[in-house]
């Protein structure tokens, strides 16, 4: 165990720096959002009222050569609305989006968005550079590699901590030197070690490899996200869907409000004949609001509707766990715990390399623990330890790819110093 964490932490720690470093980033861009793109995002309160159907022209008016994806109205009278296009020269899950006063129909600015939540220039920023460090799919390894680790460090951390007796478990002021940075390294990462593994667990879920084994895992046992159905049921779309006859936006919204979704919501159009309007609530702070209905076009009857309060437990606790990792569960207490989670992260690691180099090999005591450890396991344990490792090696590949890696180098590694030792001792003494 202590090797292993010596290993993780001297070669994988600058990975989990930089994500915590890139992830402190990333908490603070709410705020600096407001600052930066407050004429975009918000107007003077007034009274008056354009149509959300006006707004919709003014935006495809100005780009006229986008195609619409969604709306999302003002959520209060001193908020724009936000009209979303994708188009063509913009990367994937890149969008366009015009800002418009739903007082005037003014158009307050044309910013590129990313993702679900329409994160705006300077958070998509943020979120790549934490993703992947701007380096495509390339970059995404390191982010994985962090997060495939993270836990295992933090377990072995913990379980070498607690081992300790407990006189040496305290936090330690003085005398200067390797206890007293071991006793802020150990007490400092028991105390984020949940917080760590919440981390871990959720950042994987994002990840390309260890990502694809999840959701493989959430399919097979229904554990998805619902989603309402967008087809209209076939004896209403052979009836009454034509083109040419259409609710419009605020129609839709009115029966959506009906309905019960009266959060910032975001209305999808149909996306062909016999498709229906989607609305979906995107609240996603504490309680959450996820609620979405379908509309039909035509009637504005409402043809399938989805509740957060109906989705399985693993789906709620996805939803949840995400959003905490983004910071937007519980607004900014939610940003506060991140990012004294992201400076006790750093410290710690900070503080491990500090006792590495106190002990670094050059003043003759730095070596790494010696192996072999594992030759005094029972073969009960031992034959179980190998067998999990290869399937948490399987589940989470570039884990198990590192790990072995460093296990056949470990292994040349301790073959050279014995074929050393050998011919050390069959050297003639002076």
């Amino acid at each position: 165990m202590l090797r292993l964490h010596f290993f993780a932490g001297v070669l994988v720690a600058p990975f989990i720096l930089i994500a915590a470093i890139t992830g402190l980033l990333y908490v603070l861009t709410p705020q600096l959002e407001e600052a930066i793109y407050g004429q975009q995002l918000h107007v003077p309160a007034t009274e008056d009222q354009v149509p959300l159907s006006t707004q919709v022209n003014v935006a495809r008016n100005a780009l006229p050569e986008a195609e619409l994806k969604a709306v999302r109205p003002a959520a209060t009278s001193t908020d724009t609305t936000q009209v979303i296009f994708t188009a063509l020269e913009l990367p994937e899950s890149y969008f366009r989006t015009v800002f418009v006063d739903p007082h005037d129909a003014e158009i307050r600015g044309v910013l590129d968005t990313y993702g679900s939540n329409q994160a705006l220039p300077l958070r998509a920023w943020a979120s790549e550079l934490h993703r992947g460090l701007h380096l495509g799919d390339l970059g995404r390894v390191y982010s994985e590699l962090a997060a495939s680790w993270l836990w295992v460090v933090v377990l072995g951390g913990v379980a070498l901590w607690f081992g300790r007796r407990r006189v040496t478990r305290k936090l330690r002021m003085r005398p200067p030197g390797r206890t007293r940075v071991l006793s802020w390294h150990g007490v400092t990462g028991a105390g984020i070690g949940v917080g760590l593994l919440f981390l871990s667990a959720t950042g994987l879920t994002w990840s390309t490899f260890t990502g694809g084994n999840i959701g493989k895992v959430r399919e097979t046992l229904s554990w998805e996200t619902p989603a309402v159905a967008k087809g209209l049921p076939m004896r209403v779309s052979c009836e009454q869907s034509d083109r040419r006859i259409d609710i419009g936006y605020d129609q839709v919204r009115q029966v959506a409000t009906h309905h019960g979704l009266t959060g910032q919501v975001e209305i999808t159009p149909p996306e062909h004949i016999g498709a229906a309007y989607t609305v979906q609530e995107t609240g996603r702070s504490w309680p959450t609001q996820q609620d979405s209905v379908a509309i039909h076009p035509v009637t504005g009857q409402i043809t399938d509707s989805v509740r957060f309060a109906d989705y399985p437990l693993m789906a709620k606790l996805s939803r949840w766990g995400v959003d905490a990792h983004m910071g937007l569960l519980f607004g900014w207490p939610n940003q506060v715990v991140l990012a004294a989670l992201m400076i006790a992260a750093i410290c710690v690691i900070i503080w491990g390399y500090r006792m590495w180099w106190l002990r670094r090999p050059t003043r003759g005591f730095g070596h790494p623990p010696s192996r072999g450890a594992w030759r005094r396991l029972p073969i009960p344990l031992l034959l179980g330890g190998v067998l999990v490792t290869i399937g948490v090696g399987c589940a989470v590949p570039l884990l198990g790819i590192s790990l072995l890696a460093f296990l056949c180098v470990d292994a040349l590694l301790g073959m050279r110093g014995t074929v050393a030792s050998e011919d050390s001792a069959r050297r003639p003494s002076g």
